[in-house]
């Protein structure tokens, strides 16, 4: 009896052995076949919008007539996908409404969280979403703060100089065959907030802008890159002295109304709309950011007209019902805010 029990108990033990061995090569990551996330996207409408390319000052299509873009920022899809309202019918509105530029701000924690691999299907259908309405699109990497020190404005704009070339990798290898994507906006508003986020040179700023675009087109020599200005995406002045080194690429400000005072025009084109008449310029950003009616309308008038008169495209923020300043009540209506009615309003009468 004693030498049966001992067999079952060796027998029982072979097998949980076997068992384990067996879970633990289950278990073993075969880190030698991992690939760089994404891939080239392959699409049917990946040709459909005209390519967009810069000449001088200006941007021009395939036939060499100059294009002027009046857009909007959507919020993060993320955030609406997570939401319940990321769907065809964003774009499709949006196209109703005049809409030919579309900025996607991707944060950094929501690139993290989801992963490239789920990120990259959100823009993938935005692509398609997109192009189906005729609408070119802006990739816009949405951190605030200083990428030489590490230091940013919130926990959602946290990201590191890695992680930035990383994801600028991933893009560009994505999408290198679109047309839809129009722009990389390489980095939304650099800052040092009054010094609270470290120092920055602009030489320093100029450098990592240039290895960015290095690596943008090492994968992708057609989207156009976007360069942002000092103080929150706003100055331009140093290209005076020290302009991006690179042919092909834009510069971008963010001139809300809170950033100057009355009257606007003067320091506009002292801060920025100088550029203007090198470089294609784009404004991102712009939108109601005060309390007063009577000074957010008479901001509108005079930022559209000024920015259309200096030949600069511009993108208002922002299509969202909780991101202020919004510009719809609700993603079910889509009603225009007071802040959306004056630039759909504006943008459905050059449709």
């Amino acid at each position: 009896m004693k030498k049966s029990i001992a067999l079952l108990l060796t027998v029982l033990l072979t097998i949980q052995f076997a068992s384990t061995q067996t879970a633990a090569k289950k278990q073993y990551h075969a880190w030698w076949k991992d690939q760089t996330p994404g891939g080239v996207y392959q699409s049917a409408n990946n040709k459909k919008l005209p390519v967009i390319q810069v000449k001088g000052n200006k941007f021009v299509d395939e036939q060499g007539r100059t294009v002027l873009f009046r857009g909007v920022s959507i919020s993060d899809p993320d955030k609406i996908e997570n939401q319940g309202n990321w769907n065809r019918n964003v774009f499709v509105k949006l196209n109703e409404f005049g809409v030919k530029l579309v900025r996607i701000p991707v944060h950094p924690i929501a690139w993290r969280e989801r992963t490239a691999e789920g990120y990259l299907k959100l823009l993938d259908q935005a692509v398609e979403w997109a192009a189906e309405q005729g609408i070119y699109i802006i990739i816009d990497w949405h951190s605030i703060g200083n990428l030489k020190t590490g230091l940013f404005q919130d926990p959602m704009y946290n990201t590191s100089l890695t992680e930035t070339f990383d994801f600028w990798r991933t893009i560009a290898k994505r999408y290198a065959e679109n047309n839809t994507i129009a722009f990389y906006e390489l980095f939304n508003e650099p800052t040092t907030y009054n010094n609270q986020l470290g120092h920055i040179s602009w030489d320093e700023w100029k450098t990592i802008n240039e290895q960015m675009i290095t690596l943008v087109r090492a994968f992708d020599k057609t989207t156009i890159p976007m360069v942002a200005g000092f103080d929150w995406a706003y100055d331009l002045t140093p290209l005076q002295q020290s302009p991006i080194n690179a042919e092909g690429i834009c510069y971008v400000t963010h001139p809300y109304p809170h950033k100057r005072s009355k009257p606007y025009e003067p320091k506009w084109e002292e801060n920025f709309g100088f550029a203007a008449g090198k470089y294609p310029v784009v404004a991102t950003e712009i939108g109601f950011t005060m309390d007063d009616k009577a000074v957010n309308n008479e901001y509108g008038t005079a930022i559209i007209n000024y920015l259309e008169g200096r030949g600069i495209s511009w993108v208002a923020w922002v299509v969202d019902p909780e991101w202020t300043p919004s510009m719809i009540d609700s993603w079910e209506k889509f009603t225009p805010t007071e802040n959306g009615k004056m630039f759909f309003d504006y943008m459905k009468s050059k449709k």
